[in-house]
């Protein structure tokens, strides 16, 4: 009976001490107490409060509304993160992040007071302008170091100097160059810098979706996505580990951190995979593995897809359409990796009595399911990102109320999730409008310099126009950025460089963004700096250069599933659905060859020669052309007739012994 106490109930809430401690080694916040949290909290769920307000009745224009968004986060963010964790009070601001955010408090609210008068003066800047923009500017820059490290800063600081210096650049990416009033008013005073689409997005959907995931969290979302994932894998072969990549899948979608999601869902299912017999190290890697997923898994992606939308102006469902096979792809190869790794150990899965009831796991949290139904209604209907997440929050409370009447739990209880939700929402929209507000300032500097074109045409004269050559350089920049930098900056700054010379190379508009956002989320699982493979380990107790390398692996398809929907647009939900068919059965199978190919098992312990087979099967399936297609589909009859052949003898070997 002890060992059903174990897994009976899995309670995410058992390794909060866990997840603090290893969450702590990748924050960079200041964990305030007394008095000054009571500040925070207040401020925080102000901001929500606002947010929701403004999606629903939009009193203000777009300036006046990302003025107000930007002061909001950065009076967080000068309060939450030191100058410096070496030197800055760990209990209390400092005078100089004092200073820092009463400027941002007045040029907001001045900006925000003065925005009409702003717009129209159309470039003639007075001495106030100038003053304003240019301390705006640097504070940007300030509070994107302080969120997220110096790689962002630096790269924007690199942008602003080439657009001063660019008389006297050479020949090739030179330009007439800016004064810095010109520099600094057209970044912080005009819609093309600080205040353009990133921070836009920011403000409009990106803080409301990561509060919809905080309420989701609070009200029991992510017990009940664990408790589902358990009941329907858990007893197959390898079982924890597959709940694992489901879980972590679908709470990916509603945590927005692939190292929030890895150290919270983690707690658990990493001991629990090391006591089903899996090391370490390769635990680890599963969930680092599958934690990265939910940015690219619809309905709800990362921050970057709803930025993905509005740069290429389209509905943000038809950027989740799009990235809906890609996803599964990528899902569907970790989910078999791990199970052809339990084949090869021996695993089993956990007994029936030891796993959560599917029946009770629904009768428990079936309601959390409307709010998700109802948000992707709401965008199917053509509703704008903004009003549908705003109505899956309503839907989400008012559903989860009711059920806490019915149940007779506590009401106080519940409200103060909901306070904790609200003040969650804000605290983790924070880094990103640091990071949106610093990649304005990038994207303004490549708008009046003219480099976006100017790149975008070396890229193709290095290429040589071979679109097999400009892809494996975008994967490199995107992988390197990404190590340094968080995923959506990475992806506004590359998508805005490079993604016009894939179009140009005859690559459809949403499949080379999304081709650069999948790249962005392969960094965390990177070597050498894969964060959340680096969380999992602290987790698992294990080497964390092993577990990099396991994320790695397990990962692999997200690596070569861009490449697949650049040359295939079928598997982007594009053209007849017979082609769409005719595509997605081979992709599947050179998936899955590949996963075979990497673990070295389908039915059995491969051998090298099956081994060599599943990877030419693999690139057979996964290359266009019918003729590719059907020696794949015969040389993988052969491999897996081996395979069989060899397992059957196995087994009646091991019946004539016994």
């Amino acid at each position: 009976m002890a060992e059903k106490k174990d897994f009976d109930t899995i309670d995410l809430k058992e390794d909060e001490a866990v997840v603090q401690e290893t969450l702590k080694k990748f924050e960079r916040k200041r964990d305030f107490q007394g008095p000054l949290q009571l500040v925070i909290t207040i401020l925080a769920v102000g901001a929500s409060l606002y947010h929701l307000y403004y999606a629903y009745f939009h009193p203000y224009f777009a300036l006046d509304h990302r003025s107000l968004h930007v002061m909001f986060m950065f009076v967080l963010l000068f309060l939450l993160y030191p100058l410096s964790k070496k030197r800055s009070p760990r209990n209390r601001p400092s005078l100089l992040d004092l200073i820092f955010l009463a400027a941002v408090l007045v040029i907001c609210i001045w900006i925000f007071t003065n925005s009409t008068a702003i717009l129209q003066r159309a470039g003639i800047f007075e001495k106030t302008d100038v003053i304003m923009g240019t301390l705006m500017v640097l504070l940007v820059l300030e509070a994107a170091r302080r969120a997220t490290g110096w790689a962002v800063p630096i790269i924007a600081l690199v942008f602003i100097l080439y657009a001063f210096f660019g008389p006297y650049l050479p020949g090739a990416i030179a330009h007439k160059g800016y004064s810095i009033k010109r520099i600094a008013t057209y970044l912080s005073l005009s819609m093309d810098g600080i205040f353009s689409i990133p921070i836009g997005v920011s403000s409009n959907f990106i803080l409301l979706f990561i509060l919809y995931g905080a309420i989701l969290r609070k009200t029991g979302a992510g017990q009940f996505f664990t408790d589902v994932a358990f009941a329907l894998t858990g007893g197959s072969r390898g079982g924890p580990a597959k709940a694992a990549v489901v879980s972590s899948t679908f709470f990916g979608m509603i945590s927005g951190s692939s190292v929030a999601n890895t150290v919270t869902t983690g707690s658990f299912t990493i001991p629990l995979m090391k006591k089903t017999g899996y090391s370490g190290h390769f635990a680890a890697g599963v969930e680092a593995s599958a934690s990265t997923m939910g940015q690219i898994m619809p309905p709800i992606m990362g921050a970057a897809a709803f930025i993905m939308a509005e740069f290429l102006g389209i509905q943000y469902i038809k950027v989740c359409i799009a990235a809906a096979i890609p996803a599964i792809l990528a899902f569907f190869a970790t989910f078999m990796q791990v199970h052809f790794r339990a084949v090869t150990l021996g695993l089993r899965g956990l007994p029936k009595e030891n796993l959560p009831s599917i029946k009770k796991a629904f009768a428990q949290g079936w309601y959390h399911l409307f709010s998700m139904l109802l948000l992707i209604f709401f965008l199917v209907q053509n509703f704008s990102p903004e009003r549908a997440v705003f109505w899956a929050i309503i839907a989400s409370i008012v559903s989860s109320f009711i059920m806490t009447l019915v149940r007779k739990e506590s009401k106080k209880e519940f409200w103060k999730n909901i306070l904790d939700a609200l003040k969650e929402g804000s605290l983790g929209a924070v880094e990103v409008a640091a990071a949106c507000a610093a990649a304005g300032i990038i994207i303004g500097c490549i708008t009046m310099s003219g480099l976006g074109i100017k790149f975008s045409s070396y890229v193709v004269d290095a290429s040589g126009g071979r679109l097999f050559l400009a892809l494996p350089f975008t994967m490199i920049a995107c992988i390197f950025l990404g190590m340094g930098v968080p995923t959506t900056a990475q992806y506004i700054i590359i998508s805005s460089l490079v993604a016009p010379a894939l179009v140009d190379m005859g690559v459809l508009a949403i499949g080379a963004h999304l081709f650069v956002l999948y790249f962005g989320t392969r960094a965390d699982i990177t070597p050498p700096v894969a964060l959340a493979a680096y969380a999992g380990s602290g987790i698992a107790q294990s080497d964390p250069w092993k577990t990099g390398l396991s994320a790695f692996q397990l990962g692999i398809a997200g690596y070569i599933v861009p490449f697949m929907f650049v040359f295939s647009p079928q598997l982007l939900l594009i053209g007849s659905f017979q082609g769409i068919i005719l595509r997605l059965i081979p992709s599947i199978l050179g998936i899955l060859a590949i996963a075979a190919g990497i673990q070295r098992c389908l039915f059995i312990k491969a051998r090298w020669y099956e081994v060599i087979m599943f990877y030419i099967v693999a690139v057979l399936m996964i290359t266009t052309g019918w003729i590719s297609t059907a020696v794949g589909f015969a040389l993988g009859a052969v491999v897996v007739l081996l395979q069989l052949f060899r397992k059957r003898k196995l087994e009646k070997k091991i019946q004539e012994t016994s």
